[in-house]
């Protein structure tokens, strides 16, 4: 082109960016000062996304300079190109100044704010912000819905999600496939399984994503038999299963015990040359061999990786190890993770709790020492509970909540009703060298049982109990739940560190597998 103006400047670096050429795009920018040219608002917000995909703080840092000298800092559009590069490079502070600055503020500019928090794991920020946007009637995007949907579900805000949903559905955002993602996510995670399951189906469009976030979500709540039927739907719809896809369903085999199902996708996937396994798919594989009792082979497919086993390998095998008593390979796998993560308190306690079931109690105590003399402290059991729009928790031998005389009474009416069932206690989850009557009290006191008892106190007849826990859910607690799931006529659901529990009928939908 014999002349170029700032139009044609501005659109090749557009250009750039839309086939992910960033560095051409910066490159380009610096030509246009060599021509004498003044960039406008539209290059400075172009080359600030070009930043954002490589995380360029420095560069970003002097166009906002340059922003500042050419009063362009008040645009809308370099504003929010702005605070987007800083949100993705964890400079979150500077995301706020320069949103709060910003006289005017559109809906790209509220939506990147929002991502902002969730990226930056400021979520209850992010609902605040949202509540904000509301004030000032701001126009719903269906990037605004997806942000609060996840910040929703990192927080597991079901009532919060629910109220979005209903904004979702007004807006007509419903059949919104980037949306009805976050809506399945929120749902599956928060233990709904059957409300992800409707938006699901309402979907006429399904893309790969929304096919793994459903599956992820069968999976997660022990669902193996719907995992693998949806797997294979999805094929039957010329979607071919990615490395996301064979993760979901390879816990799910894990969480089942079905090794032979396992060790199928497994092999279906290496031989699959469009897909690579990974360290993940291998994570999993160990873990299907090992909860099922496959120690030696689980032992030999690490050894035989192509790469370098994880912490979560090694946290695979000490874990397996524990359950089925293997307490040479346990010393193994404890000292590699010992190695890559020294400040892990939970691995110390898997193998403090194997030399206990051992009766090694001399061990337990050289853990324990081992624990306290290097200041790495154990994460205490802790339980969550959502009561008319106010979370309660509570932990292992709570005695300061202002109900804890009602609840613990309620505990032992449920425990008299029990006996007649023939519930014993299993003592053996208890790891501590003490009486037996002694286990049985430390057991009785386990945060999700406390947190049980509140909700038959506080919530209505009929209403299901769902209760969070920050650790997995003990053996112990495990038959106690099920036993006052058919006492107390009330479906209980339990979301540990690991997965959904369903308690209904006295009966679990992990299948006494977890």
């Amino acid at each position: 082109m014999p002349m170029r103006t700032i139009v044609s400047w501005n659109t090749m670096i557009a250009c750039h960016n839309n086939h992910g050429e960033y560095v051409e795009s910066l490159n380009l920018f610096l030509q246009i000062f060599r021509q004498g040219l003044v960039p406008s608002e539209f290059t400075l917000s172009s080359v600030l996304c070009a930043c954002a995909e490589k995380m360029a703080v420095y560069e970003c840092r002097q166009l906002h300079c340059l922003a500042l000298k050419i009063a362009r800092d008040s645009n809308v559009f370099v504003g929010t190109a702005l605070l987007d590069v800083y949100a993705k490079s964890n400079m979150i502070d500077d995301s706020c100044r320069v949103f709060d600055h910003l006289p005017e503020k559109s809906s790209v500019t509220w939506s990147s704010m929002v991502s902002g928090y969730v990226q930056n794991d400021l979520h209850e920020e992010a609902l605040v912000l949202i509540l904000k946007s509301q004030q000032v009637d701001l126009e719903w995007t269906k990037f605004t819905l997806s942000a609060a949907l996840s910040a929703c579900t990192a927080l597991a805000a079901t009532i919060e999600g629910t109220q979005l949903h209903s904004i979702v559905v007004r807006t007509g955002f419903d059949l919104d496939i980037f949306v009805a993602t976050s809506l399945i996510d929120l749902y599956a995670k928060c233990g709904h399984i059957k409300e992800a399951w409707h938006v699901f189906s309402v979907m006429e469009e399904k893309n790969i994503v929304l096919w793994n976030v459903m599956i992820a979500g069968f999976s997660r709540h022990a669902r193996c038999l719907e995992t693998m039927i949806l797997l294979e739907k999805m094929k039957n719809m010329d979607i071919s299963p990615n490395e996301v896809t064979y993760v979901s369903v390879l816990s799910a085999c894990s969480h089942a015990g079905l090794v032979e199902c396992g060790r199928y996708y497994f092999n279906l996937m290496t031989e699959d040359d469009k897909l690579q396994p990974n360290v993940l798919h291998y994570s999993c594989m160990v873990d299907v061999l090992g909860r099922s009792g496959f120690i030696d082979e689980a032992w030999e497919l690490i050894e035989n990786m192509p790469f370098a086993p994880t912490a979560s390998i090694w946290g695979s095998l000490l874990s397996s190890c524990r359950t089925h008593g293997n307490l040479q390979l346990a010393k193994v796998a404890a000292e590699h993770l010992f190695e890559i993560e020294p400040e892990n308190a939970g691995n110390h306690v898997l193998l403090s709790n194997l030399y206990a079931a051992k009766k090694q109690w001399e061990e337990v105590a050289v853990m324990r020492k081992h624990l306290k003399d290097n200041g790495v402290k154990k994460e205490k059991g802790k339980s969550w509970i959502e009561v008319r729009d106010r979370v309660y928790v509570f932990v292992v031998g709570e005695y300061n909540h202002p109900m804890i005389s009602e609840i613990y009474m309620k505990l032992e009416d449920i425990r008299k009703e029990m006996k007649k069932l023939a519930y014993k206690t299993q003592s053996d989850c208890d790891h501590h060298d003490v009486a037996e009557e002694q286990k049985e009290e430390l057991l009785g006191q386990h945060s999700e049982k406390l947190a049980f008892a509140f909700g038959l106190i506080s919530l209505p007849p009929g209403v299901s109990i769902r209760i969070k826990k920050n650790i997995r859910v003990c053996g112990d607690c495990h038959a106690f739940l099920k036993l006052a799931s058919k006492i107390s006529g009330r479906e209980i659901i339990v979301r540990d560190v690991k997965r959904f529990h369903h308690f209904c009928g006295g009966l679990c939908s992990c299948k006494d597998f977890w």
